[in-house]
């Protein structure tokens, strides 16, 4: 039997993805949850697990190339079956190809267009920059920290993939031609690379270091990054269709803070479980109470899910990022920790897998800033996001005393056509009761 490997939707509003990289080649066997490919979305470049074992059949996607959502890019199944007779549909009869299609190039001198290798095209001087009409620079977040980390000037590139966009290939290829250039040209002294970049920020969540960014010139026009393109018209859409309430609450973490470090004290470095990943477990507890803050409004009614995964917010170069926790619900905190933990670092590395970018309810955490109070926006379609401020020292009344407890603030935005306020009231009540009894975390 064969099997259609289709470019999945991962994210509500994604409509097409750039395959990467084929991490399986044709004739290769393969089992269930393999990794088959490298996708690249407006957001992160995600594995594309194999859903079924066989063998690759064929590809029908080259690397580089912008696929549509739900089209098929590769046949998996049986070597000793005949592969069907599947093309790919022609970029013209593609909707979602019509908007990039790649301009026509001046012919040379000769009359036709010379090839050039990646290499070449990166180390010569008049090669035309992959810029669209707007004057941005096509490139992939890949290849944009690359060059960012090997001190490259992306602006003097030309792209090998669709639409001249610039693909990790040709900032290799550049990064190749740098090396093998001599130190010095006509006698003048070369001047020193900058820095490499100091990497990818930590999540918010968990001990973040804050990204810098340069000044730019007066009047310089900035591209953006395909995330904060992504960003923008998420959280436009957000704003505009979603409208939001907000209640705020304090949390006496104290016992909470003292059970963290029992449990830190217990496990070791290597497993420690951090303020983040308390919320997140109660959250996971409070939900399965408060189902309605893990659906989503749609016009037929409200769509629950049954699994409860966990978006938490990875702060890196190109901006924010928030891939899922998985089946938070089900597990330990320890469990939780591990996996947050994991999913930073595969974040950090693009290797997030495509389940990963479909949560069903966000934690945003800016207490490492020492944030005092934070209030997102809903990352559609989800019904609700918590914002979550530092643990901080205060004086509250107790028993009539004034004594010295932690604090933390939280926020929480819902949907307010998926809730009212008194059900947002009784979700966020249940998260401060569990974290205020954190034993309840570990049973």
């Amino acid at each position: 039997m064969t099997f259609e490997i289709t470019m999945p939707q991962m994210g509500a509003d994604m409509t097409e993805g750039t395959l990467i990289k084929w991490v399986k080649q044709v004739g290769d066997h393969v089992e269930r949850g393999d990794i088959l490919a490298e996708v690249e979305t407006d957001k992160a470049t995600v594995e594309l697990e194999a859903f079924e074992a066989g063998d690759l059949l064929k590809q029908l996607v080259g690397e580089g190339e912008v696929v549509p959502v739900g089209e098929v890019i590769g046949l998996l199944g049986d070597a000793s079956e005949a592969v069907p007779d599947i093309e790919r549909k022609p970029p013209a009869e593609t909707p979602a190809r019509r908007t990039v299609e790649r301009p026509a190039e001046e012919p040379t001198s000769g009359g036709s267009p010379q090839p050039q290798t990646a290499a070449s095209k990166a180390s010569t001087a008049v090669a035309e920059p992959a810029a669209g009409d707007d004057g941005r620079v096509r490139i992939s977040p890949v290849a944009r920290r690359m060059a960012s980390e090997a001190g490259i000037d992306v602006r003097g590139l030309s792209g090998s993939g669709p639409d001249g966009r610039i693909l990790r290939r040709d900032v290799e290829g550049a990064i190749a031609a740098r090396d093998a250039a001599p130190s010095t040209q006509s006698g003048a002294p070369t001047a020193p690379a900058p820095p490499p970049a100091a990497g990818r920020a930590q999540a918010v969540s968990a001990a973040a270091a804050p990204v810098s960014s340069a000044p730019g010139r007066d009047g310089e026009l900035a591209p953006l990054s395909k995330i904060r393109q992504a960003i923008a018209r998420r959280m436009t859409q957000s704003k505009q269709a979603q409208p939001h309430y907000y209640l705020t609450l304090d949390i006496d973490m104290t016992a909470a803070m003292a059970f963290r470090e029992q449990l830190n004290a217990a496990v070791g470095e290597g497993a420690r479980v951090s303020i983040n990943d308390l919320v997140v477990k109660a959250c996971a507890l409070a939900l399965q109470k408060h189902p309605k803050f893990n659906a989503e409004y749609t016009d037929a009614g409200l769509k629950y899910h049954d699994r409860i995964n966990i978006d938490i917010g990875i702060a890196l170069d190109e901006g924010l990022l928030a891939p899922a926790i998985l089946d938070c619900d089900s597990k330990s905190l320890g469990r939780i920790a591990a996996d947050a933990r994991d999913l930073i670092a595969r974040a950090k590395a693009n290797r997030l897998r495509a389940e990963e970018l479909e949560g069903t309810f966000t934690i945003t955490n800016l207490g490492a800033y020492g944030v005092e109070t934070l209030i997102g926006i809903i990352n559609p379609p989800q019904a609700a996001i918590l914002g979550v401020g530092s643990v901080m020292p205060q004086a509250v009344v107790r028993d009539g005393q004034i004594v010295a407890r932690d604090v933390m603030k939280v926020a929480l935005s819902a949907d307010h056509r998926v809730s009212d306020g008194a059900e947002g009231a009784r979700f966020i009540k249940e998260i401060q009761a569990l974290l205020e009894n954190p034993v309840s975390l570990a049973l």
